[in-house]
């Protein structure tokens, strides 16, 4: 089925998961949760004292890495419309989508900014780098991209949620429980759409089931250093193999979407699939290897 055809099949299954989003949505408010009493002026040239806010290192990657994601939202806007369009349910629901994850990035910034959690003049530095790289993942084809955002959101979701739970600060950890929920809600709905393509077309989901667990990367491609803070969040517990094995792809792609139990593949979906399950496996003997390194480092 081409690209024109399934956007057309899918538009029902986006409106109906739009009114489910819609209806389930609470309002919140980003000056409502940020500690504005513990902030002061930043004077010109003031330098930032890391010691002024107990932070492990892993944590204060995944802020940067978090909110320098949300910071690149017009580029992912952009990717999404290439891919949905900009017209009726798909285009409401991006527009959507685009508005609540702006919501993120300006209760991340006030809250590093307030708290001196990060060093704003570096932070700043890398919104500048980020932005002007445009770089974010570009999924080939629409089922490719259903796949994609739908692993990424959840694990947006889990990485946000574990940063909150090593934040020794109320305020902190409610933040990120507020922007974990969303995240929660976007992957409930790119799941229900990609539901509904299994649906239509099994064999090419299992196709780009195949692509985008074999290329998955958490977003953060063009964040300088991005490399450094991706081995830094894995070794704090916050992102790493094991998480995303034991919960994305294990609850998602074997449980959920239940890839072994496909009927009526073609042969190239069944030998995707079978390329699937290795792969599966080859991550979770990755981040056995990987608790049990820092087990003994610990």
């Amino acid at each position: 089925m081409d690209a024109d055809a399934l956007i057309t099949e899918l538009e029902p299954t986006v409106a109906r998961l739009l009114d489910r989003h819609l209806a389930g949505a609470k309002e919140w408010f980003p000056h409502e949760l940020v500690p504005w009493s513990r902030g002061r002026d930043y004077p010109a040239g003031d330098a930032w004292d890391a010691h002024e806010v107990e932070l492990g290192a892993g944590v204060r990657s995944a802020l940067l890495v978090n909110l320098l994601t949300e910071d690149n939202l017009p580029y992912y806007t952009n990717t999404l419309m290439s891919l949905y369009g900009n017209t009726g349910a798909w285009g409401v629901w991006v527009r959507r989508w685009t508005a609540e994850e702006g919501r993120h990035s300006i209760v991340l910034r006030d809250y590093v900014t307030v708290t001196r959690a990060l060093d704003a003049v570096a932070l700043e530095r890398a919104r500048m780098a980020q932005v002007e790289c445009g770089q974010v993942p570009r999924p080939s084809s629409l089922l490719h991209g259903l796949v994609y955002v739908a692993l990424q959101e959840l694990a947006t979701r889990v990485a946000h949620y574990n940063t909150g739970k090593q934040l020794d600060d109320p305020a902190g950890r409610e933040i990120m429980k507020r922007v974990a929920a969303d995240e929660n809600r976007h992957y409930l709905f790119y799941r229900g759409l990609a539901d509904s393509a299994f649906e239509l077309d099994p064999s090419g989901m299992v196709l780009a089931v195949e692509h985008e667990v074999r290329t998955f990367e958490m977003p953060g491609t063009g964040i300088v250093d991005f490399s450094h803070h991706a081995k830094a969040i894995a070794r704090a517990g916050i992102y790493n193999f094991e998480i995303h094995h034991d919960q994305i792809l294990v609850p998602v792609v074997l449980r959920h979407w239940n890839l072994e139990a496909l009927t009526g593949l073609s042969a190239e979906a069944e030998r995707a699939r079978d390329a699937v399950l290795e792969r599966i496996e080859r991550i979770a003997r990755a981040g056995q290897r990987d608790a049990a390194r820092r087990a003994i480092a610990a």
